[in-house]
């Protein structure tokens, strides 16, 4: 597929049209032959010579899946451009160069390859975040992390708080965007403002259908005004091109960076709005494997549970029988029974369809079966609850309720969504919603 020499990416909300022109990045070939080959902001941006950040001091909330076409970090192709005045940057969950694991940090230090300031972002409010960015002395902020499209996967909320930060010190802020790698459609339960924490921050669907840029847009639309008392005036979007919404990762060409360690593959994040709730049960999500949420079990699971899945006939996947020992997390040491969910048609494949029927079958299953409860939060113990966004879930699943009954409770509130959505979505194909 040919890539035209010029093109303009379009701004957000109160930004500007910039024009990119090819630049120094090179146009690596990768995907399968006669594929479609997606390129990122990042790329589009660096093509440019980073025209649109120039003359700007910034600041970059980034990790290890913010890279241009040949794989290398934007912050060290920024600063060895000459062209970025680079003057910090804000690491989220598992750090800059991502050397933590899940729920932990790099702390704040100085970057060896390039000598900036790296500071520890993650878990930082709006509060903390701004004195980092004044500290700084950034002007224009940029964000560029691979999402993986799940409202408890916390990077879209560290951009969401940059957003607020960006809003007080008078900043800028530019998302380089990068495709959704699980695609466009919503899908799942909302969250309610009772059940907010750092795994779901905002009113979003369980699986959003956006692109990180068209988050941003959606939450500077819909948030902002409320939680900072005015919108973002600078909010630019570099778009990607060649990115449809019906399109999955393994269609885009573009090489799998791991957005974190538990992270290791597309078909990981295809499945993980789903089964990523067992992390809100007694089962081991399987952490501590090398297949985390596609094998989940505990050592009081059965062949069983597999055997009724199976009849279950879910669109798209299958269940082994399957036994595991967990290196660390749940049930580290311990033989573990479950299954490993395989994907046999990605493009069928409806993840919270998949967590829910396995949750259904397995309290039917077994009386071991319990939600994980967190004494740190006695007023909102079950972490099910802020993984899901309200008590519905759970309650259904105790009292029995088939698969089909649970994710019937929220059409409604998808379909609200779904509407609430269109005006910021920026790319072309299939715009329905999901279960």
């Amino acid at each position: 597929m040919s890539t035209p020499s010029r093109r303009l990416f379009m701004a957000g909300a109160g930004g500007t049209a910039v024009a990119a022109t090819a630049g120094a990045v090179p146009a690596v070939a990768h995907g399968r032959p006669g594929g479609r080959r997606v390129r990122t902001g990042a790329d589009i941006a660096a093509a440019s010579g980073w025209s649109t950040l120039r003359g700007q001091k910034v600041g970059v909330i980034t990790n290890p899946t913010g890279v241009t076409a040949d794989l290398r970090s934007i912050v060290d192709v920024m600063h060895e451009s000459g062209q970025v005045d680079v003057v910090g940057v804000f690491g989220p969950e598992h750090g800059f160069r991502g050397t933590a694991q899940a729920g932990e940090s790099e702390g704040t230090s100085v970057d060896p390859r390039t000598g900036i300031t790296v500071y520890d972002a993650y878990g930082a409010g709006p509060d903390a975040l701004t004195t980092m960015f004044r500290t700084a002395g950034v002007e224009t902020v940029v964000f560029d992390i691979q999402d993986v499209g799940s409202r408890f996967y916390t990077y879209i909320w560290t951009m969401y708080t940059g957003m607020r930060a960006a809003h007080r010190v008078g900043a800028r802020f530019v998302v380089l965007d990068r495709p959704n790698p699980i695609g466009g459609v919503a899908r799942g339960p909302m969250m309610t403002e009772k059940y907010t924490s750092g795994v779901g921050a905002e009113a979003v669907v369980q699986a959003h259908g956006m692109t990180v840029g068209e988050v941003a847009r959606y939450a500077n639309r819909h948030f902002m005004d409320e939680d900072e008392g005015g919108r973002l005036a600078d909010l630019d979007v570099v778009e990607c091109t060649g990115w449809r919404r019906d399109m999955l990762h393994a269609d885009t060409g573009l090489h799998w960076v791991m957005p974190s360690p538990n992270m290791p593959t597309a078909d990981t994040a295809l499945l993980y709005p789903g089964t990523g709730m067992f992390e809100g049960t007694n089962l081991s999500e399987g952490r501590g494997t090398t297949r985390p949420f596609e094998l989940v079990g505990a050592p009081y699971v059965d062949h069983r549970w597999a055997e009724r899945l199976e009849r279950a006939d879910v669109p798209g996947v299958l269940f082994r029988e399957a036994y595991f020992t967990p290196t660390f997390s749940k049930h580290s040491g311990a033989v573990c029974g479950g299954v490993q969910v395989h994907i046999t048609d990605a493009a069928k494949v409806d993840p919270i369809r998949v967590g829910v029927e396995m949750l259904v079958a397995l309290r039917a299953l077994y009386p071991d079966f319990a939600w994980r409860q967190d004494s740190w939060d006695t007023a909102r113990p079950y972490w099910i609850d802020k993984l899901t966004g309200s008590t519905r879930l759970r309650e259904m699943v105790t009292a029995g309720s088939s698969a089909r009954e649970v994710m019937e409770a929220w059409r409604s509130e998808l379909a609200d969504f779904e509407r609430r959505r269109q005006p910021v979505l920026l790319y072309p194909g299939p715009r329905r919603a999901g279960r």
